[in-house]
């Protein structure tokens, strides 16, 4: 029932944003005009601000929120919309000229939606701000659109890869030590595995969850000097050797029993719960659950390695930029030259152990106290560390039933000869 209803949601959103599309003017998407020149530093004249964001940020956001509020005159009204309506919800929303002042999305989303209109221009602003080359250059590219910006990070989610030190003892692994290779998770996945524990396995992975495996797939890929897409993000590079390789780790894993058996049918519902647990080895995890992990698991963090080593991570999580429908721009913008102020990323987002979104505060005074927190901020500025760009996006690799999802299950489940034939569907949902 879950997956039918997402998958409703999903094409009722589609349809809503093509109509959000034709109310935004022009057949190309044409977008609003930038903030007034004399804005750039903002206005903060006790203004009443709205702002949404979808459910798995609510942490930050009520963070960030709270400590703008408590510090400013203008007050920013928070509304937490579940994940599974959010993009409904703004499909809606920008169809009927009622969008909130601001409003975050999923970084794949952006481009569609800077696509379609529905953020101002913050090209001028983003460009005064004394740190504007030091804020994370996947967030900006991907809410750029005709060589203009529209959004700034909101809050950034990496994918690394957690360990259980406690199993890598038992296993005798070194503890202090996570995969640097592909060729080494495979190895310590399967020393986990010979343990024979009861419900104790290797890894674990989404095998019918899109997201999931865009988030810690590709950059197995990106470390390997490789890249995914091409064409502007119209097509797929899904079956290079690369991305063979990653293919035939897991198919490996899966062959010696190492992957958990309800990896298959996961849809991303329960996909970091076995983890949690204590009964997975190592796995390609989200960064921002650090903490949550940490509370039951003695975790080991490490980049996510390619072939023959380097290091990536999918840069994740949400921008936020001033909604088309907003008449409050100046207000808005304050808002968000805070957000990337100092004190909101390292009192408010470091301090609550999250990613921050400027390379110059990477090493604050709450990373050194955690090595993993350290590692997590040092991948952020790895050279092959990506947030990929497709218009299409959603319909290629996130919806339920996408042609990405097809590919991987085929490549760890199925019949890996038709890799080229999926690759291939992949390449025409991007390019529609």
């Amino acid at each position: 029932m879950r997956s039918l209803r997402r998958a409703v949601t999903a094409a009722a959103a589609a349809g809503l944003l093509v109509a959000a599309l034709t109310a935004c003017g022009s057949d190309d998407g044409g977008t609003p005009a930038g903030l007034p020149a004399d804005a750039a530093g903002g206005v903060d004249d006790g203004a009443a601000l709205t702002l949404w964001t979808r459910a798995p940020l609510e942490l930050q956001a009520k963070a960030l929120v709270t400590a703008y509020n408590a510090s400013h005159r203008n007050q920013v009204k928070l509304t937490i919309v579940p994940n599974d309506d959010y993009v409904a919800k703004v499909g809606a929303a920008a169809g009927s000229g009622n969008l909130p002042d601001l409003f975050a999305a999923d970084i794949v989303y952006v481009p569609n939606w800077t696509k379609a209109g529905l953020f101002a221009d913050l090209s001028a602003n983003i460009a005064a701000l004394p740190h504007s080359d030091k804020i994370n250059a996947g967030h900006l590219a991907a809410g750029t659109y005709q060589g203009r910006k529209f959004v700034l990070p909101f809050v950034l989610d990496l994918s690394v890869m957690f360990y259980n030190k406690t199993l890598y003892r038992e296993a005798g692994l070194d503890p202090e030590r996570g995969p640097t290779t592909l060729r080494e998770f495979e190895q310590q996945a399967l020393a986990v595995q010979k343990l024979g524990k009861p419900g104790v396995y290797g890894t674990y992975f989404g095998g019918n969850c899109g997201g999931c495996n865009v988030f810690t797939w590709f950059p197995m890929i990106w470390a390997s000097g490789a890249d995914v897409l091409a064409d502007e993000g119209r097509k797929s590079l899904l079956d290079g050797p690369a991305a063979q390789q990653v293919y035939a780790t897991w198919r490996n894993l899966q062959k010696a029993g190492a992957i958990a058996p309800g990896a298959k049918d996961e849809t991303g519902a329960t996909w970091v719960a076995a983890f949690q647990q204590g009964k997975i080895g190592v796995m390609p995890y989200p960064a921002t659950l650090l903490p949550t992990a940490a509370r039951t698991v003695d975790v080991g963090v490490t980049p996510i390695p390619g072939v023959d080593g380097g290091m990536s991570t999918f840069v994740g999580g949400d921008g936020i930029g001033i909604s088309k429908d907003s008449t409050k721009a100046r207000q808005a913008w304050h808002f968000l030259s805070w957000l990337m102020s100092e004190q909101a990323q390292v009192d408010v987002l470091a301090a609550n152990n999250s990613t921050v979104a400027r390379s110059d505060l990477a090493d604050n005074r709450y990373a050194a106290k955690d090595p993993r927190v350290a590692t997590i901020n040092k991948v952020t500025g790895a050279a092959q560390s990506r947030t990929p760009v497709a218009v299409n996006f959603q319909q290629a690799f996130n919806a339920p039933g996408s042609p990405w999802v097809t590919l991987l299950r085929n490549q760890v489940y199925g019949d890996p000869a038709k890799l080229a034939s999926d690759n291939e569907a992949v390449t025409r949902t991007l390019g529609q």
